[in-house]
């Protein structure tokens, strides 16, 4: 989240104080330097999380922190770390994974036997990995293109090392975990060998990138609410473009569409929107 993460400038629903120069500057000099538009972030949730972190590390400016960040690549990898709120575990809302694997994948399926599924925005692994065990369980996994993305070079590479603390696995079945975790020492856990030669990882851009297209199933969950609600539609015409027809963009368990029509969408489950 991933984590993640006006035109495109602050939320409109929440209450803005004076224009701050010194934060505004941190934005462009962002953007220009690395193509991460901030002004896409809802900005209060943003500014209060990057002020945390600049002020731990003894700025006492965006400015001065700005510069000390493109300086120093641990210190531009924390703040991508904050930025994209790296939170996640395996198999988050059970029960809706549960209704991808018995309802949503047999749908799209049909007379297939392979699948294009794209996770956006894949933070450290979880969620791609989640999608892993099912098409696995499902027989699919052999035959299926499985892409996970994110922006943060650090989370990607945790994703890839695919070793993770137990408390990321408390919500995965029990006969999963069994099947698909190795203990490696008293509170790691690793990841089936398979499962991670089956995910191809990479680095992109959601709000600046070109997305590949004819996807079966797409997967952002929990990334769009630290987004404004136009860097939202955008990124929801973007997702519906890269859908083949019939294919499902599902979504977070806060992330609801209204009006998913006209993204071209529809609505097949909760938080499952298929497109027409």
């Amino acid at each position: 989240m991933d984590l993640n993460r006006s035109p495109l400038g602050a939320d409109k629903t929440e209450q803005e104080g004076a224009p701050d120069p010194d934060y505004l500057g941190f934005i462009h000099s962002v953007k220009q330097q690395t193509g991460i538009d901030l002004s896409q972030y809802k900005e209060a949730q943003m500014k209060r999380r990057l002020t945390t972190l600049r002020t731990k590390n003894g700025h006492a400016s965006f400015a001065s922190f700005f510069q000390a960040m493109m300086a120093d690549k641990k210190l531009f990898y924390e703040f991508l770390d904050k930025m994209t709120i790296n939170v996640s575990e395996f198999w988050r809302n059970p029960n809706r994974w549960e209704v991808l694997r018995d309802k949503i994948i047999p749908e799209i399926l049909g007379n297939k036997n392979r699948l294009k599924v794209w996770s956006a925005a894949c933070s450290t692994g979880e969620e791609p990995y989640t999608i892993a065990m099912i098409l696995s369980d499902l027989g699919l996994l052999p035959s299926s293109y499985l892409l996970a993305s994110d922006i943060d070079e650090g989370a990607l590479a945790k994703a890839n090392q695919g070793l993770y603390l137990e408390r990321s696995l408390k919500d995965v079945p029990a006969e999963v975990s069994q099947r698909y975790f190795t203990a490696e020492g008293s509170a790691m856990y690793k990841i089936d060998e398979k499962l991670k030669k089956a995910v191809t990882f990479k680095k992109q851009n959601l709000l600046l990138d070109q997305f590949e297209d004819d996807f079966d199933l797409i997967v952002c969950r929990n990334v769009m609410i630290y987004f404004t609600e136009e860097a939202k539609n955008a990124l929801y015409m973007k997702f519906a473009n890269a859908l083949r027809p019939g294919g499902i963009l599902f979504v977070g368990s806060t992330e609801q569409i209204f009006s998913p029509n006209r993204y071209g969408l529809e609505a097949a489950e909760t938080f499952f929107y298929r497109k027409m």
